[in-house]
């Protein structure tokens, strides 16, 4: 084992599957900083209820700017307002967000690091409106904007505590946030960083194992397949990375040192995003562990009429998580099958 990379650090309680849901948690979250804060302004581009600042707008109308379908403008206003000491979140569909006005953010936002939130709901495919709304590169395309911090984070806790760390961060941030009923994955009390990834749950891979490192909506298929993956005598570390940029090279290198192969998991193109972030921490700390990255390989998706049919048909379910984890491990007999869990009304279940 090349080197010593240092211990991962406590483990991060997660509450048990099936999750219950809840509306609107990035919406109140805003709601709530803003009461204290005077100088958070709020952006909308033509999706207010879309995107839950409706509730801002009901309680802050002063405070809010409807931009219109014009996000390149709204970039630029948005930037003009940081300027005069406001700290602006912006917000659109992930696509409209990144790569309709990505050079309005780069020079009237990350060139002089000003302190604007963009913030990109409906991520990769969870959008079922074809490649014109799915953010598959939104990620790679604000990682590689010098001085931008990008989030992916995975439930409705995350939620809320992004929302109060980033507002004073220097510089521009990326928030991506799932649209619609989001999930309870952790409790109240948990130990969101933006320096820090976390491990999730006490048992972890003692080096014959697979380390899953996931983000954002793939948090919750990781822990699935952990699950089904330890039933069958795997042992597996499931890191949750919600801060991409920058990376918490220290936890990801300590959870692939003590596992035979590393799994990344991303609602995303494998090129660009978190899998390349994990492949550039193992090259450059000379880690040598086999990588497998789920993700969107390469490709555009189709549209659907719904998000599941585009998560099985390009290889971002439970299941294929535990396949890429058995193949590369290479156990023998077929792989175990994907929990399947008893929902109720109101239930959140991973794909």
């Amino acid at each position: 084992m090349p080197g010593d990379h240092g211990a991962t650090g406590p483990s991060a309680p997660v509450l048990p599957a099936p999750y219950r849901t809840v509306l609107k948690p990035y919406g109140r979250a805003l709601a709530d900083l803003a009461r204290g804060r005077p100088d958070i302004v709020c952006l909308s581009g033509d999706l207010t209820r879309q995107c839950e600042i409706d509730l801002f707008q009901a309680e802050f109308p002063d405070r809010f700017i409807h931009a219109g379908m014009a996000e390149a403008n709204m970039i630029g206003v948005a930037g003009a307002l940081a300027r005069s000491g406001l700290i602006p979140f912006v917000h659109t569909f992930g696509v409209f967000a990144t790569r309709r006005p990505l050079d309005q953010i780069v020079n009237a936002v990350a060139y002089p690091r000003l302190p604007v939130r963009i913030v990109g709901f409906m991520p990769g495919v969870s959008s079922p409106g074809g490649p014109s709304h799915q953010a598959i590169e939104d990620v790679a395309l604000m990682r590689a904007l010098p001085g931008m911090t990008v989030l992916d984070v995975a439930d409705v806790t995350e939620t809320a505590q992004a929302v109060a760390a980033i507002a004073d961060l220097p510089g521009p941030v990326y928030l991506r946030l799932k649209r619609g009923e989001i999930p309870v994955i952790f409790p109240a009390d948990h130990p969101f960083s933006l320096t820090r990834a976390q491990l999730l749950g006490d048992e972890q891979a003692d080096g014959t194992g697979a380390a899953l490192v996931a983000s954002g909506m793939m948090v919750a298929p990781a822990l699935a397949a952990a699950s089904a993956l330890r039933d069958s005598g795997v042992r597996v570390t499931v890191l949750n990375v919600p801060v991409i940029k920058p990376l918490d090279t220290a936890t990801v290198l300590a959870a692939a040192a003590g596992a035979q192969v590393v799994i990344t998991i991303e609602n995303h193109s494998v090129i660009g995003g978190l899998g390349s972030a994990v492949a550039e921490a193992l090259a450059e700390a000379g880690l040598g562990r086999p990588l497998r990255r789920i993700g969107l390989a390469d490709t555009f998706a189709d549209g659907a009429l719904t998000a599941p049919y585009l998560f099985a048909r390009y290889g971002l379910t439970t299941q294929q998580v535990i396949d890429a984890a058995w193949t590369a491990l290479s156990r023998p007999g077929q792989p175990p099958r994907a929990p399947s869990p008893d929902l109720q009304p109101g239930d959140y279940a991973p794909v």
